[in-house]
């Protein structure tokens, strides 16, 4: 058995009120008055406050942009090689910011004994994994491994690979770090999916330590992982690469096919574990938008303090695909309460990822 033993965030020096991210937007879509109130409709109603962005541009008038051109229609576009060279010069310091908040106190960096790297806002060959290590100044024999391209879910991913490094390694100190850069993606057309984008999404790092059962410190015991993909969900939402940047394509149907099916996710993946709904203390639910977050509370007949947590960081941060569940993990481990965690997220696929765990 494995457990979270501390955990840790981190942010761009950035932060943006929705409305002026809204702002910003309706000047680069050059819509119509009606389009124009339909859009600011729409924001709204995304119970987001605030979001972070290693780009500075979005509270700025032109004139400060650093990020894009200074035109109303960003001509030229930045170009994937641009993004990717600003993720470079970006991610891997959030990531070691992360990374020291999460082992503050509890453990010296140097006795990381695995690091797991997880991301899908951007990719390079040496990779964020390696300058992470050479950044915390980590043993050049250090195991490591990356998880690149799943989204919102793959900080459970990362989770389970940790479990089970643990389980064979009782020595094992594993630090699993997801980092994502969201923001450097948004796109000028005025499409439903880029809105959806533009919308939603933030930056922000956030990093779990795990270790065995055996480690003398208090965590949150891992009991067991359990995934299922949706297949008739399998291109409501997709993440794919173009000149101008990663495309993100998010349906609006999302919500209605996890209300569906997530009651029975959710039993079946408690059967697994030998838990019942009733054993559960606290949900960790993946806010991937307003909309999501209600139709699992729907769906689960949950009061709407048990997802208050997922909607206090959307509302202060936005959804920032795969650290975000571990932001609202921290929130719950700051006030744990009797019964065990249930946590799920969702992603490309669709799949959706779920753990159980207890506090002991």
């Amino acid at each position: 058995m494995s457990k979270i033993i501390a955990l840790g965030t981190a942010v761009p020096a950035h932060k943006h009120q929705q409305k002026d991210i809204l702002q910003f937007m309706q000047q680069v879509y050059a819509l119509d008055a009606v389009e124009n109130r339909k859009l600011k409709f729409l924001y709204n109603l995304s119970g987001i406050n605030s979001r972070y962005s290693t780009i500075p541009d979005y509270s700025r008038s032109m004139a400060g942009w650093e990020f894009y051109p200074h035109n109303e229609s960003l001509s030229p576009l930045p170009t994937l090689e641009f993004r990717m060279q600003w993720y470079q010069q970006h991610a891997a310091s959030l990531s070691v910011e992360a990374i020291r908040n999460c082992t503050a106190g509890v453990i010296p960096t140097r006795d990381i004994t695995h690091l797991i790297t997880v991301s899908c806002t951007g990719m390079s060959a040496p990779g964020l994994d390696l300058e992470v290590m050479e950044l915390l100044d980590l043993p050049k024999q250090l195991y490591r491994t990356s998880l690149n391209f799943m989204g919102c879910y793959a900080a459970i991913h990362g989770l389970k690979l940790a479990d089970a490094i643990c389980k064979t390694e009782p020595t094992a100190r594993v630090m699993v770090v997801c980092t994502e850069l969201c923001t450097l993606h948004f796109q000028r057309e005025a499409t439903p999916d880029n809105i959806a984008s533009t919308l939603l999404f933030g930056d922000g790092s956030a990093a779990a330590l795990v270790t065995h059962d055996d480690f003398p410190v208090k965590g949150l015991h891992l009991k067991g992982f359990y995934s299922e993909v949706v297949s008739k969900g399998k291109r409501d939402m997709a993440w794919e690469l173009s000149r101008t940047g990663f495309l993100m394509t998010l349906s609006g149907y999302i919500p209605e096919l996890i209300e569906e099916d997530f009651e029975q996710l959710v039993q079946r993946a408690l059967q697994q574990t030998g838990a019942s709904k009733t054993s559960i203390g606290q949900w960790c639910i993946h806010p991937g938008g307003k909309k999501i977050v209600a139709a699992i509370q729907k769906s689960l007949q949950l009061p709407p303090e048990a997802v208050e947590a997922s909607y206090k960081v959307l509302r202060e941060y936005g959804n920032m695909s795969s650290p975000t569940l571990l932001f609202v993990l921290k929130e719950l481990m700051q006030e744990p309460t009797a019964g065990a965690v249930f946590a799920a997220a969702f992603g490309p696929g669709l799949t959706m990822e779920t753990f159980t765990a207890s506090y002991e």
